[in-house]
């Protein structure tokens, strides 16, 4: 099953919009997270919506950072991206009628639902400003620039 790697990709992005002064074009903010700029416009549209990005047309236009980072959460990010399945795992379902698989059901979904209550949680304690604080902790220890192989137009 392949993984789904938007919130990945969307906090990427929003960390390095941070970093810039200047709006980035939805073709630079698609460099960054390998994906088309049309994924990208969807995407950024619903963080608008949100208020957490701003978006300008024209020459000189595009995607900025509206938010204060510290305000903003994982959990934010998440919802505001559709709340995207957590779990690659989930209960069979091939024979609802059969009372063994209704047992392995019941425990397995259980146990997914607290699992993602627990993730979810965590996500709500971890906000974008403590991503950001650590980005520039690296980039001390790094020495303050960044390596050429880790460097994307975003």
């Amino acid at each position: 099953m392949r993984q789904d790697s938007r919130l990945s990709g969307v906090l990427h992005v929003l960390l390095h919009m941070a970093e810039q002064p200047t709006p980035q074009t939805s073709e630079t903010l698609a460099r960054a997270m390998n994906t088309n700029a049309v994924v990208v416009r969807r995407i950024m549209a619903g963080l608008r919506d949100r208020g957490f990005v701003t978006s300008g047309k024209g020459h000189g236009g595009g995607w900025m950072i509206a938010c204060d980072l510290a305000a903003v959460t994982l959990r934010d990010i998440y919802e505001a991206l559709g709340q995207p399945g957590i779990l690659a795992m989930g209960n069979r379902s091939e024979t609802p009628g059969c009372l063994v698989e209704q047992a392995v059901n019941a425990a397995l979904g259980q146990a997914f639902d607290e699992a993602e209550a627990l993730l979810l949680q965590r996500f709500g304690e971890i906000t974008l400003a403590q991503l950001s604080a650590d980005f520039h902790t690296r980039l001390v220890e790094y020495g303050g620039a960044l390596p050429s192989e880790t460097k994307h137009e975003a």
